[in-house]
């Protein structure tokens, strides 16, 4: 692993940034993490969806979550290490919008140094993009 990341009070478990078989970065467990538990969160700007969409046909990687109708969270320039998770078909974690936050809990145990994994689920993509989790019975596009 590398650029191991201090812990705010909101990230509960360490975690590091790395290269990821997957795509780009990835975040990865920098210590065990039981199952069923919040991992952390990201913070990010406040934008309106209309923005964000704006936004996102501007850069090569999004890191956008639409929190409502109307408002949205763009983590581009965030420092928050979990911005880096990357989707799988079979992710060992879950992205859960709750009071206007981001936060990640593990779905299971996540060993340390595994990479911590969440199901995109509907993006912009539209099925155009080719899914690179390499999970069994991947769907093969996002």
């Amino acid at each position: 692993m590398s650029d191991a990341v201090a812990r705010p009070a909101y990230q509960k478990y360490a975690v590091e940034v790395a290269a990821s078989p997957i795509d780009g970065q990835g975040v990865f467990a920098a210590e065990p993490i039981p199952g069923r538990v919040k991992i952390g969160e990201i913070r990010g700007e406040s934008v309106t969806v209309e923005e964000a969409r704006i936004r996102a046909t501007r850069a090569e990687r999004i890191m956008i979550v639409e929190l409502s109708p109307k408002k949205a969270i763009d983590f581009s320039r965030s420092p928050d290490p979990m911005r880096y998770t990357n989707h799988s078909c079979q992710p060992n974690a879950k992205l859960v919008i709750a009071n206007g936050r981001v936060e990640f809990f593990s779905l299971k145990k996540i060993a340390a140094g595994a990479e911590i994994t969440v199901d995109y689920g509907e993006t912009h993509h539209d099925g155009q993009l080719p899914c690179r989790c390499g999970a069994p019975g991947c769907r093969g596009a996002l």
